[in-house]
């Protein structure tokens, strides 16, 4: 989970979803937007191949939150070390869950690669010393560099959540969008103000600078974005909802939903202010 209207359009990427906004006008956007995520809501789950069959799975393992609530009593290597098979095997069915995932976001877009997250700590440089984390974490990433923005799926018990956007931006790409930002940001505006998108992931979040960056006027009228730092948007879930079997479907919509959002930021960080691109 690391990862803006005066310019040209680059060469479009071969998702469905292509320079959507030169192609419709704002009230036609709003259309399909709402019909994009209702039909994800709908259709089935996406087919996988005989040889997947057996390894993917729909749903979460009630047992993930039996295990991690345990751990965060026990978080010790004695402890853990005679439990390690049932970790295992836990982390073999969270796996096929994400291969689900992928299959369904492949759908209308390109996943480079999913990780998920060892569950040993760094406690190098923490005054936390326990040796284990008490979740699951999965990212999902986007084929770079055409693809930008990321997927993340956070499993722990009374603490799962999805989150997408931009969490780690590099300072080129940073200084982007905060430049775009402060030439127009009213398009950026409309995407994340679409009722159909606030509905699934609320509003803007992430960490900013208190006041503003070098280099941009505290009086902007963009301000209050450009201050950002990161771009992020977060969706909770309880576990009653994690263990349900509609849980993937919903996850695949949820990132479904924020595709045009990741479109435009594409744009941006594909190409100059003058429209120019940089690929």
């Amino acid at each position: 989970i690391k990862n803006l209207k005066i310019h040209k359009k680059v060469k479009p990427s071969p998702s469905i979803f292509s320079n959507l906004r030169t192609q419709t006008n704002q009230s036609d956007f709003l259309t399909f937007d709402q019909k994009l995520i209702q039909r994800e809501l709908e259709r089935p789950l996406p087919p996988i191949s005989s040889h997947q069959k057996q390894d993917t799975m729909n749903t979460i393992n009630p047992d993930v939150f039996a295990f991690y609530k345990a751990l965060a009593q026990n978080n010790t290597r004695e402890w853990f070390e005679p439990q390690k098979p049932r970790f295992k095997a836990l982390e073999t069915e969270v796996k096929a869950f994400n291969e689900g995932v992928k299959a369904g976001l492949e759908v209308t877009d390109e996943i480079e690669k999913v990780k998920m997250f060892r569950i040993y700590r760094d406690v190098r440089f923490s005054k936390n010393k326990t040796p284990y984390k008490t979740h699951f974490g999965i990212s999902f990433h986007r084929k770079k560099p055409q693809l930008r923005g990321g997927y993340y799926i956070h499993l722990a018990p009374g603490d799962s959540f999805l989150a997408t956007g931009f969490w780690d931006p590099s300072p080129a790409d940073l200084l982007r969008i905060r430049k775009e930002l402060e030439v127009d940001a009213q398009e950026f505006r409309d995407l994340i103000a679409v009722p159909t998108f606030t509905k699934v992931w609320g509003s803007l979040e992430g960490d900013a600078v208190k006041t503003a960056p070098k280099g941009f006027a505290k009086d902007h009228a963009n301000i209050d974005l450009i201050r950002h730092k990161q771009f992020l948007f977060i969706k909770k879930f309880d576990d009653k909802s994690v263990l349900s079997p509609d849980f993937q479907k919903e996850v695949i919509a949820a990132f479904t939903a924020v595709r045009p959002f990741f479109d435009y930021m594409s744009n941006v960080l594909t190409t100059d202010l003058n429209g120019e691109s940089l690929l």
